[in-house]
């Protein structure tokens, strides 16, 4: 038996290790729930095989399986990247070197706008607050928590404006 640890206890987990490093390392909760997420999906896209047994290949068969198959932005790659090398570099010492991978290429999505016409006829099927609403929205460019934050006196009625 291993004599660094008392009988009976357990070894810590993988991911409590990679945690309890990142916290040590003064990261945000926010960046260690996003690494830990990156590493776990790291992690099942590789048969669930223990991260000191993987290497280059495997992160470049990840980032490509992302770009590729999930169709992920760049951005989204380039996170789970980061997450991979702190993985590798600082928590693993094993860094990562030269990658050869093919950055995600997803097109920008160009927001759907509705025409004048469309939105009058919008707003004419519906009544009251709503109508109301919606017409401050349209015509102001207000967000909808924007509109319902209004108070009476953000309003002057004398000069028409908000």
């Amino acid at each position: 038996m291993d004599s660094a640890r008392s009988p009976g206890k357990a070894a810590p987990r993988f991911f409590d290790q990679f945690r309890a490093f990142i916290r040590a390392n003064n990261l945000s909760p926010r960046t260690e729930k996003t690494y830990c997420y990156w590493v776990r999906q790291f992690i099942l896209f590789s048969g669930r095989a223990h991260p000191s047994k993987l290497g280059v290949s495997q992160v470049e068969a990840f980032l490509k399986h992302l770009a590729v198959a999930r169709n992920v932005s760049v951005n989204t790659q380039r996170t789970a990247l980061n997450a991979l090398n702190f993985l590798f570099s600082r928590f693993m010492h094993k860094p990562l070197g030269d990658l050869t991978f093919d950055y995600a290429r997803k097109p920008r999505r160009v927001p759907v706008v509705l025409s004048h016409a469309e939105a009058v006829r919008v707003i004419v099927h519906l009544d009251g607050v709503y109508k109301l609403m919606v017409s401050i929205m349209y015509g102001s460019g207000l967000r909808v928590s924007e509109v319902c934050g209004l108070r009476y006196k953000d309003i002057d009625f004398a000069m028409k404006i908000i």
